[in-house]
């Protein structure tokens, strides 16, 4: 017998060694491929001088059109110059998920390696990386998590920040950080800053770091012809579906760029789109539409980057993280509406709702500029030239409009003590600083003193998470129920779960129902998640391609969002492998929601709304002043259906509405009696009329 084991072992190994050599000599021949496109980069021909100019000053600004290579090159650059001396790396952040993911992987193909061995990317929620990883692509959330364990950075020789002109607020408070690091770390093991920024103008950026350097490279960019409206559009959807087929019916090859605001616009279109192919004759059907955005899991992300079938014109349809921070092959023709959704935060309510507003005059020449990356292109602007002009210049900094509640937890947790004197690039509101600092203080993460707490707000800065998603997890471990947390967490961090069709909104709405919970949204999504389970227990012995094939048709059957449904199961394992680690009690309420609903009420006590004598809302805040009167959202659960006090978890504003998302009933006397101390005094000083009626 052992003597058969080792003959199988020798085969295996056979096996093995001739698969690699396979996978090499595919690599190799990718590497050879590519090798051309990479040597007309209008950034090979300064590779040395760019070198050079990193050797001599450790913080660089690059500025340069996009197109020209910063991107993928320069991390290659440094490595061959030798920048990964003693087994150290270089650091590359981008400010979308999307980006980090794409960008690594072309990386790797142009380095003829395996993605996760000498270029990898580490994401959240997901890390391709290994021992033998030098360029590492990550966002710049992911990095700021990292400093909190190792403060000073020291496996980074180099750390890029590319596209910092997006200026999210993660980029910002990165860029405080790592000029800390800098001034931190001795002469012997010093910190190479690179800023890459495809805005001409660096004077903050160079300002910031106390005068540095700041070098120009040329950019490859092809003329763009510009088309307006003589009118803006009633409805952009519908323009840019028209415009769409009219560049699809009447103008040469080429694929085409879409700009909309966010996944339900992108899916809603993509449906369209394929319903009125089918109305054209034969040989005009030959157009795919693919969707891009953040959430979309990574390799459905590589389909807007992979050509289409000959023949074929492709349709990506994008969010505004395709205006700078990925490059896709094959475009020719951009349709731009002229909106991007962004978050504004209320420090009044503690609410940051998603809004859609008009974009800046620096976003429309990116966008434009995606159309002549490879030739000469055309973009279409969906509103007359004079709007052009009354846009802003640029894109207000996300420091000034949006929540800081993670950004301070994260500063909190490296050590910042006052956030007012953390040498930000241009400073947030003190209102937005001290309305954070209250939330975190109510959510328990910081202690009276304002620092951080411990263990409650050390757990949270380790999580991931938004803080309140954090604290729901961290209270469900003493509830016994952190199962049930865990799952509607996972789903509420991956999007929109159902679609709901114009044309079958009856029979959407009876398909949904076999998941639906009476007490609400929450339970309601939990359903969902253990009936996937199911679906996916009795299909194990499946090939991988049957499995997705199933998965598939289940989903579309219920209408659920099999992207949104497979991101989740993918957060939901990543969370439990670091919750894990954390030493939370894991235990399930089982059938039982009582409990959870109470977890529900200790958790988002932030978010409580109250039922008014006239049948809608009171979003009912810690300052009463600021409270705001909202319905719940027609897709909930608890439509029409009245309970005197809810939970919920997103505000989405209409025109003059207000509507609230993934609702679930609780009963008010959990709120008063679950919620902080502080909290309860608040609202018993200010003597609510209505509390009386909704016990």
């Amino acid at each position: 017998m052992a003597s058969v084991r080792s003959n199988n072992s020798t085969e295996s190994l056979k096996r093995n060694f001739s698969d690699d050599n396979r996978e090499s000599d595919a690599l190799f021949a990718k590497k050879q491929k590519l090798a051309p496109h990479r040597k007309s980069l209008p950034i090979a021909t300064v590779e040395n001088q760019l070198v050079q100019e990193v050797w001599k000053h450790d913080t660089l600004i690059i500025v340069g059109e996009t197109g020209g290579g910063k991107t993928t090159q320069l991390p290659q650059f440094l490595y061959n110059a030798g920048f990964c001396g003693n087994g150290r790396l270089i650091g590359i952040t981008q400010p979308s998920c999307v980006a980090a993911v794409n960008v690594s992987k072309r990386v790797a193909e142009e380095c003829g390696v395996k993605l996760g061995e000498t270029v990898g990317y580490s994401i959240r929620f997901e890390n391709v990386t290994s021992s033998s990883t030098r360029i590492k692509y990550m966002t710049d959330g992911f990095l700021l998590r990292e400093a909190i364990s190792d403060p000073s950075l020291s496996r980074y020789s180099v750390i890029i920040v590319d596209e910092a002109h997006e200026r999210t607020v993660e980029t910002d408070v990165l860029l405080g950080v790592l000029k800390n690091v800098q001034r931190s770390r001795s002469e012997s093991v010093k910190l190479k800053l690179i800023i890459m920024s495809a805005s001409l103008d660096a004077r903050i950026f160079s300002e910031y770091f106390g005068g540095a350097r700041a070098v120009h490279i040329q950019g490859r960019q092809f003329p763009v012809d510009k088309f307006y409206t003589y009118h803006l559009p009633k409805a952009y959807l519908h323009a840019s579906l028209i415009t769409l087929f009219q560049i699809h019916l009447e103008e040469e090859a080429g694929d085409i760029l879409v700009f909309l605001t966010g996944k339900e616009e992108i899916e809603f279109v993509e449906r369209l789109v394929k319903e009125k192919l089918k109305q054209l004759p034969e040989n005009s059907q030959k157009l795919v539409a693919v969707p891009l955005f953040s959430s979309l899991p990574s390799e459905q992300q590589t389909q807007a980057f992979t050509p289409a079938c000959p023949g074929f014109r492709k349709v990506i349809l994008a969010t505004k993280i395709a205006e700078t921070s990925v490059t896709i092959p094959g475009i020719k023709y951009v349709i731009d509406p002229g909106f991007a959704k962004v978050h504004f935060y209320n420090p009044n309510t503690g609410l940051e709702p998603l809004i859609a507003v008009p974009i800046s005059k620096a976003q429309a020449l990116q966008r434009s500029g995606r159309a002549g990356r490879e030739r000469p292109g055309k973009c279409f602007r969906l509103y007359p030239e004079n709007e052009f002009w009354k846009l802003e210049d640029s894109t207000k900094p996300d420091i000034k409009r949006c929540d800081l509640s993670n950004a301070i937890l994260q500063l909190k947790a490296l050590g910042v003590h006052d956030i007012t004197r953390f040498d930000f690039i241009e400073k947030p509101t003190g209102e937005s600083i001290i309305k954070s600092l209250e939330q975190l203080t109510l959510l328990g993460a910081l202690g009276d003193d304002r620092k951080l707490s411990d263990p409650v707000g050390r757990q949270m800065a380790r999580l991931p998470l938004p803080p309140i998603y954090s604290k729901a997890l961290i209270k469900a471990s003493e509830l016994n129920c952190l199962e049930e947390m865990l799952i509607t967490v996972a789903m509420l961090s991956a999007g929109s779960m159902f679609f709901t069709p114009r044309e079958k909104l009856d029979e959407a709405r009876t398909a949904r129902k076999r998941f639906e919970n009476p007490e609400g949204d929450h339970l309601t999504l939990i359903n969902v998640y253990r009936a996937s389970d199911q679906f996916l227990e009795n299909r194990s012995g499946l090939s991988r391609e049957n499995h997705e094939e199933k998965f598939q048709k289940w989903c579309k059957k219920y209408f659920i969002d099999s992207c949104s449904l497979r991101r989740a199961r993918e957060i939901h394992s990543q969370i439990h492998e670091g919750v894990e680690q954390m030493g939370l009690s894991f235990a399930s309420c089982g059938d039982n929601m009582f409990q959870f609903r109470r977890c529900l009420a200790a958790s988002f006590f932030l978010k409580v709304a109250l039922k008014q004598s006239d049948g809608q809302y009171r979003f009912l805040t810690y300052d009463p002043a600021n409270e705001l009167v909202v319905q719940i959202h027609p897709s909930s659960v608890l439509f029409g259906k009245k309970p005197e006090c809810i939970v919920f978890n997103e505000l989405v504003e209409t025109n003059d509405q207000k509507f609230i998302c993934n609702t679930t009933r609780i009963d008010y006397s959990w709120s008063t009696e679950l919620a902080p101390p502080r909290l309860k005094k608040v609202w018993e000083r200010h003597k609510l009329p209505w509390i009386s009626n909704c016990r």
